[in-house]
């Protein structure tokens, strides 16, 4: 990852400000949470002073470096980072819950403890979706993958993920992507699979069966891992990208693309993503737009010439 595309701003960051606050007034103890460790707790102070020496010079003229911290210009938002202050508006905050409020993404801190592996010690998880940081946090990296049922992860990935993880540095910051269907337009918890607040439950099963495709979005996390130069954390951000199924298949060759990726999931993957809740009435609209690109013109031979990620 180029370090200027840490933090990624767009046009839609008042809408996710506002869900952000909502949710952090609603629900922020559930939401936000830090391990009673100075340890952990410097991490925290440690991620509040990248972000805003980074923001400040990556977007100057949405976020203003001040004496105290910085101004966020869009918002008219005053933050004071000074270790013995750390106020928003003069209203006194936790590190990490200010630290949420300046960027659209969610944030988690782990740490490599004795036994090896890496543990969830600090997050401000508001916009997930499909989980909760109050069902993972304190886990090792294994218990929280294998908890959400990740397919493939003991057999596949888990050696490798422990690897590298220890070879994360604070000089090669990294990026992966990944992406789901869901099937209602809350950004921050899809009711389709449950209540937030159910204790058990919690699936696809629950989810209506077939709704209309303008029910349909597509979500993608843009995932950043980065090791903090102070403390040793590994801090992740988790920006998410959430736009209407119909929406993006105006793109040239994504309702193709998308289709051919839906049909390629194995069993366990598609029970994981609940194909089965929505693939009838989703791959029958994807078919059709694909038909009707091609009709109109569209080349298939020059996709991979064209297409721009994740586009």
């Amino acid at each position: 990852m180029d370090w200027d595309e840490w933090i990624e701003v767009d046009n839609h960051y008042l809408r996710f400000h506002e869900d952000k606050s909502r949710r952090l007034a609603e629900r922020g103890s559930k939401c936000v949470k830090v391990y009673p460790d100075p340890k952990v707790y410097d991490a925290t102070l440690e991620l509040l002073e990248e972000l805003t020496g980074y923001l400040t010079e990556r977007y100057p003229s949405m976020f203003k470096r001040t004496d105290v911290g910085l101004d966020n210009l869009l918002t008219n938002e005053t933050f004071d980072t000074r270790s013995d202050h750390l106020t928003i508006n003069g209203i006194k905050e936790s590190p990490m819950q200010l630290s949420a409020r300046l960027i659209q993404d969610d944030l988690a801190i782990m740490f490599e403890r004795p036994d090896g592996q890496y543990y969830l010690l600090a997050g401000a998880i508001l916009l997930a979706g499909f989980w909760r940081l109050e069902d993972k946090f304190g886990m090792p990296l294994s218990d929280i993958h294998t908890s959400g049922d990740v397919p493939g992860f003991k057999a596949k990935l888990e050696k490798g993920m422990m690897s590298f993880f220890r070879r994360v540095k604070p000089e090669s910051p990294v990026l992966r992507n990944n992406y789901f269907i869901q099937v209602d337009d809350e950004l921050g918890w899809s009711p389709s699979i449950g209540s937030e607040d159910a204790q058990d439950g919690i699936g696809w099963n629950t989810a209506a069966k077939n709704k209309a495709i303008e029910h349909h979005y597509f979500r993608s996390e843009r995932q950043s891992l980065r090791r903090l130069p102070r403390s040793g954390g590994v801090v992740f951000t988790i920006r998410t990208y959430f736009h209407p199924v119909v929406e993006i298949c105006r793109e040239p060759y994504v309702p193709g693309r998308l289709a051919s990726a839906v049909r390629s999931w194995g069993e366990d993957v598609a029970r994981y993503k609940g194909r089965e809740r929505y693939g009838d009435v989703l791959l029958e609209y994807l078919d059709r737009k694909h038909e009707e690109q091609v009709k109109d013109g569209l080349d298939v031979e020059l996709e991979e010439e064209v297409r721009s990620y994740p586009w």
